[in-house]
């Protein structure tokens, strides 16, 4: 495998593709579409190259391409490598649905930064209204971001992007807590770096444009949520989660 090497951790310099087939040792499957473009159009990989893949459920397999061609990208996995660079801080990103490239945005950038769960929620001040259809293909897309970001950072584990929901529908359904629940707000009374290391995951609250509505806010308040400032300045909703996220680690996770 010309292109890899590896190590203890895991593997490295090699391309790395999700699949969503489960993986085992020998195992032959076909690179998804994209994944398949970007390895002989982008890449110029050909048949006998290393490349890694990864189904998602942790870990991931030093692999050589057997087939390139009209029929497709194929690849046999081999060796496996558990684990992965994961945070031992778990934090569940409730994000309000932002407009145009924001929300792809935010979405990539927490992956990146280590984030467990994405949930999308429509708030008072969501500019972006789906439905139907629409909105189950701008879930299949948040979901392929998260996939390409993993793909990019060398994370084996993939984010779920939950069902967007109202911000109403999923305050009064999630879960009780085992862990802080913290509210981004311009006039929050406390900082980051006041509060104690967190004992279980983290449900991070973020708004869109314009942040939260005040009926909003109390909605939350009321569920646990605390409100924690960024800062004295004003910071835009692709900013203001990715920001938190960055701290988050250099506080309690693994910066």
């Amino acid at each position: 495998m010309s292109r890899t090497m590896t190590r203890d951790s895991g593997i490295k310099n090699g391309a790395r593709f999700h699949v969503p087939d489960r993986l085992g040792p020998g195992a032959e499957v076909g690179l998804p579409e994209l994944a398949a473009h970007h390895a002989t159009r982008v890449l110029r990989l050909g048949v006998g190259d290393g490349v890694v893949l990864f189904d998602g459920s942790g870990g991931e397999y030093e692999a050589a391409l057997t087939q390139v061609g009209r029929g497709g990208v194929r690849a046999r996995a081999g060796r496996f490598h558990p684990g992965g660079p994961e945070s031992d801080l778990r934090v569940t990103l409730v994000q309000g649905v932002s407009s145009g490239d924001r929300m792809d945005f935010t979405i990539r950038k927490a992956v990146e930064l280590g984030v467990d769960r994405i949930v999308p929620v429509f708030t008072a001040r969501s500019v972006v209204r789906l439905g139907g259809e629409r909105m189950d293909r701008r879930r299949s897309h948040w979901q392929a971001i998260a996939i390409s970001a993993c793909e990019q950072c060398g994370r084996n584990a993939v984010p779920d992007v939950d069902e967007p929901a109202t911000f109403e529908h999923w305050l009064s359904a999630c879960p009780a807590p085992d862990g802080p629940r913290l509210l981004l707000a311009v006039g929050g009374r406390l900082r980051l770096r006041e509060l104690p290391s967190p004992a279980g995951a983290v449900t991070l609250l973020a708004g869109p444009e314009g942040g939260f509505a005040e009926r909003e806010a109390e909605a939350a308040a009321s569920r646990g949520f605390v409100a924690i400032r960024l800062g004295p300045r004003v910071l835009r909703t692709e900013t203001a989660a990715l920001a938190a996220l960055a701290a988050m680690q250099t506080l309690w996770g693994d910066f």
